[in-house]
């Protein structure tokens, strides 16, 4: 997952960069689109999260036909739902982005490009509806692959697209969400024949199932979608104050945005492959198994993701200029990756201590976390920062907040997992007794 993730974000990021050649502008305009696009991108995770807890826990307690009735059920109610999310956005476009702080130049070449970039949209939450199955079935390589697929198939299109060849000029901005459409229009072909051969969907019955099962998908998808709306959300606002700084700041900033998630590659492979495991050993009921398991990813998260953000810290410089051509938007986003790249270590516990929570039965806890580390530590700490120092307050807040997210999330995980009924598996305590008739 770790190595589909890499690709996935890495084919965005390469995204941000071709377009920054464009000039500051488009840039500028793409970054606008970010936390809409981040909306949906909330919705299709909170709904795939669910259906991967509730086919998991199926899985684990033997009811392979329920999961697969429940399988159907996401692929048909998800496509739904996401479509009519993007036709809504895409109907109001004017007055969210002019809510946004967009200008004039920028309406008009978001305009162009919002359009197809929410039909790639669709087709990527349908592709994701489909990993999560997959996922829950315990096959993290295949959609590792796909993702890689796409993001092949992104690459290869974006300059074609965006700048054109030969006699033909391109299509500029517009270009990169075609290629998205392309590169995920391949992935769901290729993807979609490889589950008609598994066999995990049912549709007898799968009117009963949503009528029995709909309770305890909204209980989890419905915190589960509010903890990733949460971000999108705190996305805007942020976006809010670095508009009021200018379009050198806000180009900076998308830059960041997509630096942040192709850095934190690692966590977010674990979100995706630590809740169906998790999933199967809460309807196991080994809690011991959860224990190793959320200790493990703890250690990684903070020693791999705060060796990472050192790194880029240290070569800041020379990752800005990878990626912005204007001198100005290098220098912001130097200051950027100084300050927040180090803090992901902290936000990287957060993330997995909100994605075990619905996993293991405390959806509403973890949105509570979730809407904590955005509107308690990071949004004030960002506001603050900007209001007294600028720019280098900005970053500098930003980075605190995620800091004291971390450290809550991790105080709520150790109350949590230490109640008496949670600290061992059956298994384990039949063992124990096991052992000491034997020894007697």
């Amino acid at each position: 997952m770790a190595i589909g993730v890499l690709a996935l974000l890495g084919f965005q990021l390469v995204d941000s960069a071709f377009i920054a050649r464009l000039g500051t502008a488009p840039l500028a305009a793409q970054s606008f689109t970010f936390p809409l696009s981040f909306l949906i991108i909330g919705v299709q995770v909170g709904m795939g999260i669910a259906i991967a807890a509730l086919v998991s826990r199926a899985l684990g307690a033997g009811e392979d036909e329920r999961a697969r009735r429940l399988g159907s059920l996401v692929l048909l109610a998800g496509g739904g739902v996401i479509g009519a999310l993007c036709i809504l956005l895409w109907l109001l476009q004017t007055p969210i982005f002019t809510l946004l702080g967009a200008d004039d130049t920028a309406l008009g070449y978001i305009r162009t490009y919002w359009g197809p970039q929410l039909f790639s949209a669709w087709l990527a939450a349908l592709l994701y509806f489909v990993y999560s199955l997959f996922r829950a079935h315990g096959d993290t390589y295949l959609p590792g692959k796909m993702m890689v697929l796409s993001s092949a198939v992104n690459l290869a299109l974006d300059p074609l697209l965006i700048f054109g060849a030969g006699d033909w000029p391109g299509l500029g901005l517009p270009g990169a969400a075609w290629a998205s459409v392309v590169a995920f229009g391949v992935g769901l072909a290729v993807i979609s024949r490889k589950l008609a051969r598994h066999r995990w969907l049912a549709f007898d019955g799968i009117v009963l199932e949503a009528r029995a099962s709909w309770r305890r998908f909204i209980g989890i998808a419905g915190p589960a979608m509010v903890s990733q709306l949460m971000p999108p959300l705190a996305a805007m606002l942020a976006i809010t104050a670095v508009a009021g700084l200018g379009d050198v700041q806000v180009a900076a900033w998308g830059l960041a945005n997509r630096l942040e998630t192709m850095s934190l590659m690692v966590i977010l492979a674990m979100t995706m492959s630590l809740p169906p495991w998790l999933g199967r050993c809460y309807g196991a009921g080994d809690w011991a198994q959860i224990h190793r398991l959320m200790r493990l990813a703890l250690k990684v998260a903070l020693v791999w993701q705060l060796a990472l953000g050192i790194v880029l810290a240290l070569v800041a410089p020379w990752v800005a200029a990878a990626l912005a051509g204007n001198p100005e938007v290098r220098e912001a986003l130097t200051l950027l990756i100084r300050f927040m790249l180090p803090s992901y270590a902290l936000l990287g516990v957060c993330m997995l201590v909100v994605s075990a929570g619905n996993a293991l039965g405390w959806p509403l806890r973890a949105m509570l976390l979730s809407s904590a580390r955005l509107f308690v530590f990071y949004l004030p700490s960002l506001w603050l920062g900007t209001l007294l120092f600028g720019w280098v307050g900005l970053a500098a807040g930003a980075a605190i907040g995620n800091v004291m997210a971390g450290l809550a999330a991790w105080i709520v995980l150790r109350r949590i997992l230490s109640r008496p009924h949670r600290q061992a598996a059956p298994a384990d305590i039949r063992d124990d007794a096991l052992s000491e008739t034997r020894s007697s």
